[in-house]
């Protein structure tokens, strides 16, 4: 791994951390106040829905510790895709926590309870949001940086949750005012924004894990094939072939020379393209060369 990519991942890997413990800390706190003290079912929803982001972003901790280790004779081309199996266990979390609040949701709908201390409540929950849309904002430029999807993923969650506990203050506002049908409402509402965020993220995560190539990387193919037809002695370049690992981009690229070429000619080739295609993308960490000769093609 580039000593950029190794120095980014080494900030987002503490930020992480420190979001967990934040958002766990401030979870079980609303946790406590909606359940003993306030009876809000949104502030009790905001409060597991904190705890299992901070969970989240300990999931993605974890991966992003894996992530920096080197290859071995077990892990050939590293351990990049930890990263994308910690994304699916995320929303999986996510998922189940959806669930919860969705049930908890329906029955204060049916059966709906006064909200004791909204205001006490609020003022939590805003305190909440405040922490966690800064983390959240902070963490998506450093996993924009980096280019890793669990980190965007984490970011995203942790807006979220910001969002969320703004939802939760607005609920808890309008019990005050006695409209309690508002507390059940937001409690759906959070669970709805949880699942989106969710799929969107699993997809992603799944088509990684099958090393489909969609989105940037056709664009990348394209451009790499174009920079290798524009070095002097190749005739022509057939097929690339890429993949996403985590953070960076793995590919493998088959062009056409002239037969009678040397080896150290092929090598100077091989070095520019690699060259000119790593400088204009930077998440390219590996691209395997092999050459055919023109008289073979034809």
């Amino acid at each position: 791994m580039a000593r950029n990519q190794s120095s980014a991942v080494d900030r987002t890997e503490t930020v992480a951390a420190v979001t967990t413990v934040s958002l766990v800390g401030l979870g079980i706190l609303q946790v406590i106040l909606g359940e003993v003290f306030s009876r809000s079912v949104a502030l009790t929803a905001n409060g597991f829905d904190c705890i299992g982001d901070g969970f989240v972003s300990g999931i993605v901790w974890t991966g992003l510790r894996f992530l920096k280790k080197p290859a071995d004779h077990r892990f050939h081309f590293g351990y990049y895709k930890i990263e994308n199996l910690a994304s699916i266990a995320a929303t999986l979390v996510m998922f189940v926590l959806a669930g919860y609040i969705i049930i908890r949701s329906y029955y204060q709908l049916v059966n709906p309870q006064m909200v004791q201390l909204p205001l006490i409540g609020a003022l939590v929950a805003s305190i909440a949001a405040a922490i966690a849309v800064g983390l959240g904002l902070y963490k998506y430029l450093r996993g924009k940086r980096a280019s890793m999807s669990s980190v965007r993923l984490d970011a995203f969650n942790t807006i979220k949750d910001g969002t969320t506990s703004f939802l939760t203050v607005v609920a808890l506002l309008l019990s005050s005012l006695g409209i309690h049908v508002a507390d059940s409402v937001i409690g759906f509402i959070i669970a709805g924004i949880i699942v989106t965020i969710g799929y969107t993220a699993i997809k992603e995560a799944g088509y990684m894990l099958v090393d489909a190539c969609d989105g940037d990387c056709l664009m990348y193919s394209f451009l790499i094939k174009t920079y290798a037809e524009r070095v002097k002695g190749v005739e022509a370049a057939q097929v690339v072939r890429l993949r996403r690992a985590g953070p960076v981009i793995q590919g493998e690229l088959e062009i056409t020379v002239p037969g009678e070429m040397s080896v150290a000619e092929l090598h100077a080739i091989q070095s520019e393209i690699i060259r000119v295609s790593t400088e204009k993308i930077p998440e390219l960490e590996r691209l395997t060369i092999t050459a055919v000769p023109a008289e073979a093609v034809e």
